[in-house]
């Protein structure tokens, strides 16, 4: 069919563009994200425009399970290796499949601690902090306690002190209730659909839940920022802030990650940065990394609902052993 009429076709290619252009245009997927392709590149050479992006083209992209050299890993539910930088996806098994992220939950926090926070703001613990169901991790913050942003993420993502999750929520969107609308917001600004958040810790909540490829996204934009990056990879760390009369407190702290305290080896054939950990009952052991390969390469690996800590840790050693 002959089109006539040139103002139309420049108005429905402009539709389309702002439709697919996600990045520039601030639209997030509200419906599920269709993983078994990436969007296909357009021209517009009236328009002066020789093609738009599409959402996936710097991200791996996984449509079904793929075990690498036939490796099947047993005793976790779901598992992904994700290489960030050729977009490759050297192993998936159930990396869909909705499930209880427990404290790596905390990459969100984070992330969005970073995104619009300031590392040197004063944060003033309220009683919130304090309210949090017995038996969970705790730095040990009271209600008046003052400590810097910088010091509060530390504490969430070496210590991964569910009080500090606590601080951070309130400190950027004064409730807890606000915040989980903006971990949810950027969740589905990530592409990560299958995810919902119901607080900024991971501790166990029916409504809850995301999938070893969300959180691969998610670690995927928690990346861009140096110190996230750097706290991830810390082993110990001591600080001092002050309670509600001024007085002076001390933080010390090592990290839940077992490779970085030596109580793991970590596999030889990658250089690893660190990640970040996570423990519930409903979740069982997680696990997320960052890695340096020998090629140069990075690779994010992610394992979910392990039977325990020894079994965690020995097929993460197993999954990134098959890095090139």
């Amino acid at each position: 069919m002959k089109c006539t009429s040139k103002p139309i076709i420049s108005v429905l290619s402009l539709v389309i563009i702002s439709m697919i252009m996600t990045g520039c245009s601030g639209y997030s997927f509200r419906d599920a994200y269709d993983y078994n392709s990436r969007l296909s590149a357009f021209s517009y050479p009236h328009m002066g425009i020789d093609t738009a992006s599409p959402f996936a083209k710097n991200l791996c992209v996984v449509s079904s399970d793929s075990i690498t050299n036939g490796t099947e890993l047993t005793g976790v539910e779901a598992v992904g290796l994700f290489d960030t930088s050729s977009c490759g996806t050297l192993y998936a098994v159930n990396v869909h499949e909705r499930l209880a992220p427990a404290s790596l939950t905390k990459v969100m926090t984070a992330m969005l601690a970073l995104k619009y926070g300031h590392i040197d703001d004063i944060i003033t613990a309220s009683a919130n902090v304090g309210k949090i169901e017995s038996g969970a991790q705790m730095v040990g913050l009271k209600e008046g306690d003052r400590l810097t942003l910088e010091q509060a993420l530390y504490a969430l993502l070496v210590y991964s002190g569910n009080d500090a999750g606590v601080a951070i929520a309130e400190y950027l969107s004064g409730s807890v209730e606000e915040f989980c609308n903006l971990m949810n917001d950027e969740a589905l600004k990530l592409g990560a659909t299958n995810t919902h958040f119901a607080n900024p810790h991971g501790l166990t909540n029916d409504d809850h839940y995301t999938t070893a490829y969300d959180l691969y996204l998610i670690f995927n934009e928690a990346m861009k920022y140096d110190k996230f990056r750097e706290i991830i990879g810390t082993a110990e760390y001591t600080t001092v802030y002050s309670d509600r009369d001024g007085r002076s407190k001390e933080m010390n702290i090592k990290s839940s990650n077992l490779y970085l305290t030596g109580d793991k080896t970590a596999p030889s054939n990658v250089t690893l940065i660190g990640g970040k950990t996570g423990t519930t009952n409903a979740a069982g052991s997680c696990l997320i990394l960052l890695s340096d390969g020998e090629n140069g390469s990075k690779y994010i690996s992610v394992i979910l609902k392990a039977n325990d800590k020894d079994v965690l840790y020995d097929r993460m050693t197993k999954l990134i052993e098959q890095v090139p």
